[in-house]
């Protein structure tokens, strides 16, 4: 009952990369970059299974964006003349790389640090990948001329990485689509289309995270704009209901998204945010349970599986620790008040 899981990113060590950062410096290079890297990965694995975390992640400690991370194993982008783009509806701009030719993979994007993290843990492995429509809203095309066709070319490299990642021994491949919060209409037309053919073929649990982006000033500003209730998931909770995507991560804790739209997710897992990644406030177990317990009302306790509510990239390392053990915590003390025994965290047979 209640196995948690984390959204995907954890801080990078100070020796690994700046910290604080949501595009940090590499503080190494070449061989010692990558043994580093390495090192980074298996002590967060460590640090999640003592936190009492259920289902864990390698933290994308190899990765300087989430994004970014995936597209530097493709060909046909161009860094090397980026240009300023509005980013999630304009948002906010970024100097972005540009689509010059046809997509193809180089090779393969993670396979060491998704089989050091096989290797180094007996838990269930999540594995993170940015989502097609994300990644078209964090690039400028100069090829496809359809960010539709763009988002299926992504889709396709998406779903070759993803059927790599399953045969390391991956047990949850999670697509990142912050962007399904804000072009809501493209969802439905042609963002679980795309979705769709990255799973393509796929036997292990997948999963698809939406929120409300790091907390980072833009975003926190952005929030404030939205009224009183955030209604953005119910546009699009229906149609991802109705989709092949076995688990669906959303914000949940601190946010005002009204906490019925969780029932629009009918037959679906649903991770709920628990911990709030926008403040360095540590909840108390008490909290996390209440979160819970609020979920419990439009979720089924065995399809409820709390989690953060976004990536903690940017946060301070010992807050995120912290956030760990309270969302380990907070889920055993609403297993208690459900009379449930203690779980056992889910384990690759």
């Amino acid at each position: 009952m209640f196995p948690t899981t984390v959204a995907g990113s954890l801080p990078k060590p100070g020796w690994l990369a700046e910290t604080s950062k949501l595009w940090p410096a590499w503080k190494q290079q070449g061989e010692a970059l990558a043994e580093a890297k390495r090192d980074a990965t298996v002590l967060w694995l460590k640090e999640q299974e003592q936190a009492g975390v259920d289902i864990v992640t390698d933290g994308e400690q190899s990765r300087q964006h989430f994004v970014h991370g995936f597209l530097e194993a493709v060909e046909g982008i161009d860094f090397e003349h980026k240009v300023k783009m509005g980013i999630r509806d304009n948002r906010y701009e970024a100097m972005v790389p540009q689509v010059t030719g046809p997509l193809r993979l180089k090779g393969r994007v993670h396979a060491v640090e998704a089989r050091i993290a096989r290797a180094y843990t007996t838990k269930k492995l999540k594995f993170t990948l940015p989502g097609p429509m994300t990644i078209v809203d964090t690039v400028a095309d100069a090829h496809y001329g359809s960010r539709a066709k763009l988002a299926m070319a992504f889709a396709e490299l998406l779903n070759q990485e993803a059927r790599a990642l399953q045969a390391d021994g991956v047990d949850v491949i999670q697509f990142d689509e912050p962007a399904f919060n804000v072009f809501m209409d493209d969802v439905k037309t042609w963002g679980i289309d795309a979705l769709h053919r990255a799973i393509e073929g796929l036997s292990c649990t997948t999963a698809v995270h939406i929120c409300y982006g790091y907390g980072i000033q833009a975003n926190i500003d952005w929030k404030t704009s939205l009224g009183g209730e955030w209604r953005q998931y119910e546009a699009i909770f229906p149609a991802l209901a109705k989709s092949r995507i076995d688990q669906v991560s959303l914000e949940c804790a601190n946010s005002r998204v009204p906490d019925r739209l969780m029932g629009l997710l009918e037959g679906k897992d649903v991770l709920v945010g628990v911990i709030d990644v926008a403040t360095d406030a540590v909840e108390t177990p008490e909290q996390v349970a209440d979160t819970i317990g609020r979920a419990l009302r439009y979720v089924p306790v065995d399809r409820l599986f709390p989690c953060t509510n976004c990536g903690m990239a940017p946060m301070r390392r010992d807050v995120a620790l912290a956030k760990l053990r309270a969302l380990a915590a907070g889920a055993q003390l609403a297993r208690e008040r459900s009379g449930a025994a203690p779980a056992q965290s889910p384990r690759r047979p």
